[in-house]
C-alpha cells in the first residue's frame, strides 16, 4: 500500500512491511515523531512488499521475518532487486544470531529485535542509510567466530600477508564496500561492469578468507583494512 503526501526531498523514505496493522501503525506514529525520516509505504504481505517497493523504491526496507507463515529470508533477494537502491533493516523477535547472520548474507545490511527501545529503531534507520551496518553483539560475535574458526581449511596465513595479497584495484573495491555502496554503484564509480566487480569481490573473499561482504566489513575493521595502500 503506497502511502499518500511525497515527502521532502532529501528525507529518509521508509518502507513497512510486516503483517500486523497495529504493528505497522505504531511504526509509522513512531517514525513521524523524527523530522528527516517518513513512510512512504506499507505491505501486509510479502507479495505486496514486493510491488510496493518496486513502485515507491525507498531508502529503507523494515522487514519482518516472519510474515503471516511465511519466511522473510526467501524474498529478500527479490526484494532488493525491485529496489536496488534500498537498504534493508530486519525487525524481528527471533534471537537467533545465526538467523541475523543468514539475512546479512543475503542483503540485510541491519537488524533490530523487537524488544529494543524505539530510538534504537531509530538510530538503526539513520545508520544504515548511511551505509553502516547495525547488528546486535550477539550477531557480531558469532560472526566473528566463525572467521576465526580455522576449521574452514586451507593454508593458514598471517592477517598481514592475506592484506598484503590484494591488488590496488582491490583495496578501492574494499573502500566503496565499506561506504556501502553496491556492486553496480562500485561499477559506476570505478567505470567497469557489474560482472567485473563481482569477480573482484569473490577474488577478495577467497584471499582474506570471508564468505560475504558482512565479513569483509568486520574484517577491514578489525585488521585496518580501510583502501588502498599509500605507499
Amino acid at each position: 500500500m503506497e502511502l499518500p503526501s511525497p515527502p521532502v526531498r532529501g528525507n529518509i523514505r521508509v518502507l513497512i512491511v510486516d503483517d500486523h496493522a497495529i504493528v505497522r501503525a505504531g511504526l509509522r506514529l513512531l517514525i513521524a515523531k523524527n523530522p528527516g525520516i517518513v513512510v512512504v509505504g506499507e505491505a501486509a504481505s510479502l507479495t505486496e512488499a514486493v510491488s510496493t517497493a518496486a513502485r515507491t523504491q525507498p531508502d529503507i526496507i523494515l522487514l519482518d521475518l516472519m510474515m503471516g507463515g511465511e519466511d522473510g529470508l526467501d524474498y529478500l533477494t527479490t526484494l532488493l532487486s525491485a529496489s536496488k537502491k534500498s537498504r534493508l533493516i530486519i525487525l524481528t523477535g527471533a534471537l537467533d544470531p545465526n538467523l541475523h547472520h543468514r539475512a546479512v548474507q543475503l542483503g540485510a545490511l541491519g537488524v533490530v529485535l523487537k524488544d529494543k527501545a524505539p530510538e534504537v529503531l531509530i538510530k538503526a534507520i539513520e545508520r544504515v542509510d548511511a551505509g553502516e551496518v547495525w547488528l546486535d553483539r550477539k550477531s557480531i560475535a558469532t560472526i566473528l567466530g566463525e572467521m576465526t574458526n580455522p576449521s574452514k581449511g586451507g593454508t593458514i596465513r598471517s592477517e598481514g600477508e592475506k592484506i598484503a595479497s590484494l591488488t590496488a584495484r582491490e583495496r578501492q573495491v574494499v573502500a566503496l564496500v565499506l561506504q556501502g555502496l553496491r556492486n553496480r554503484e562500485i561499477a559506476g564509480r570505478l567505470s567497469v561492469s557489474p560482472v567485473t566487480i563481482r569477480h573482484h569481490l569473490s577474488s577478495i573473499f577467497g584471499k582474506l578468507a570471508v564468505s560475504d561482504r558482512f565479513e569483509l566489513i568486520i574484517y577491514s575493521y578489525n585488521h585496518g583494512l580501510r583502501g588502498p595502500s599509500k605507499s
